[in-house]
């Protein structure tokens, strides 16, 4: 099973890491993305730029309204992934309680990835994602 593991960070956690050394914070991810790739979990791993670079698309309206900047009113941003392919929820737990750069205001949600063959197989969409996957070594 498929696991996203999100980070999220309040503003004041994101600023705490401004004093760190970068160099240092990318030695202890790439310690723990080491890890997780030689217990052959790992499937990807993101970070995200910052919040401010990012738009929104609102389909509340028709066209969608597009706006510059993170969701309106926000408490939390999401600043990466990690997607691992693990035996069960309690073990992407286990390796989310493990991840580097926790602290005040950091938290880490976890959800399951849906997997293709959860939907209709009879759909011709789901057939040429399946063939798609097939072809670039996603199946």
């Amino acid at each position: 099973m498929k696991y996203m593991l999100i980070m999220r960070a309040t503003d004041e956690a994101l600023a705490s890491f401004e004093n760190v050394d970068f160099t240092e914070m990318l030695d202890v991810m790439g310690r723990f993305n080491d890890e997780m790739i030689s217990a052959g979990v790992l499937v990807a791993a993101e970070g995200l730029e910052d919040a401010a670079e990012s738009v929104v698309v609102d389909y509340s309206s028709t066209p969608p309204l597009v706006t510059d900047g993170p969701y309106g009113e926000v408490k939390e941003l999401f600043n990466g992934f990690w997607i691992l392919d693990v035996a069960s929820k309690e073990e992407a737990v286990e390796w989310a309680s493990r991840a580097p750069g926790g602290g005040p205001g950091v938290k880490t949600e976890i959800r399951r990835v849906a997997s293709i063959d959860e939907f209709p197989q009879d759909n011709v969409w789901i057939q040429k994602e399946r063939a798609w996957r097939e072809a670039t070594g996603q199946l």
